[in-house]
């Protein structure tokens, strides 16, 4: 049996699991000891270590055939020196994973003022965050090419699910930009997002690139509109553009200045895994007539991470 580590032991890795166990023996790498056994009860080998400790990293080297990397990158800088550490503690081992899945951003596309793009689209990251999920893309790039593996590249809008909702803007009511000024958003349910990754495990050759997101880009505004109509929650007030960019954080304006519609056929044609909830209108229409399922999400109070 091959072995598979995960980097980012989290939510979607975790929605991933059962369909990995059983056809891989999977390791976690685990910043705590807390983290650790929650993840041993699942199954699962953990294997301590730190990304932004590279001493810690070493026991990594030659001990997996395949990579699954949901960590993020750090949370300033235009670079992701996480990425680098871990190359790094991989390339001193002996055998070096030949497979890797990654889940990247949409957000390396930069604005497209609307504009549908498939994955030929070039990169134009505007924020640092996007600068910093460019830049592990093109380290993994360079990394698999020198070893002639596998590289899967799923690039990910807005990631929601129960757990994963942006209701922090319905509590302090920051504003969204009126209909006819309003920019593009996608998304992806985490346990579609899961999916894709254990069907990307199953690519063995070469360097592809997915939209990993669903059929029905929508805008912003809607999104919450549609959202807060299956909660019951008031939508936040709408505002022309120049208004909500100032009164909004600047990390709030990055996700709302940019705009675009990601064409997804790829991960149709070549993933061949359907997708459980083709839009977030889908999955918003079976919430609405779930009654517990709703008081059990309003009572959480759940942020998108």
């Amino acid at each position: 049996m091959r072995t598979l580590l995960i980097i980012g032991a989290g939510d979607v890795a975790r929605r991933a699991l059962p369909a990995l166990l059983g056809r891989w023996r999977v390791l976690a790498l685990c910043r705590s000891a807390v983290a650790a056994e929650a993840w041993r009860g699942l199954g699962v080998q953990p294997i301590p270590g730190d990304l932004d400790h590279r001493d810690s990293l070493t026991r990594l080297a030659g001990i997996a055939d395949a990579l699954l990397l949901c960590a993020p990158p750090p949370l300033s800088g235009a670079k992701d020196p996480r990425m680098r550490k871990l190359l790094y503690a991989l390339a001193k081992g002996d055998s070096i994973p030949q497979q890797f899945v990654y889940i990247s951003t949409s957000g390396v596309y930069g604005n497209a003022n609307g504009i549908v793009l498939d994955e030929t689209a070039a990169l134009r990251p505007q924020s640092e965050r996007a600068c910093r999920r460019a830049d592990a893309e093109s380290q993994l790039r360079r990394f698999v090419r020198r070893h002639r593996g596998a590289l899967t590249i799923l690039r990910a809008p807005g990631i929601y699910a129960d757990e994963r909702l942006p209701l922090a803007r319905f509590a302090n009511g920051s504003p969204l930009i009126v209909d006819d000024e309003d920019s593009y958003s996608n998304h992806i349910h985490a346990d579609d997002l899961a999916r894709l990754c254990v069907a990307a495990l199953r690519r063995r050759q070469g360097i592809r690139v997915y939209n990993a997101c669903d059929d029905l880009p929508l805008p912003v505004s809607k999104w919450y509109r549609q959202l807060g109509a299956a909660l019951g929650l008031a939508c936040p007030p709408q505002l022309p553009r120049s208004e909500v960019q100032a009164r909004v954080s600047p990390q709030q304006w990055s996700f709302l200045a940019e705009s675009r519609r990601l064409d997804n056929s790829r991960i149709k044609r070549e993933l061949g895994t359907p997708l459980r909830w083709p839009t977030v209108l889908d999955y918003l229409a079976e919430l609405s007539r779930d009654e517990p399922r709703k008081a059990a999400i309003l009572a959480s109070r759940a942020k998108i991470r």
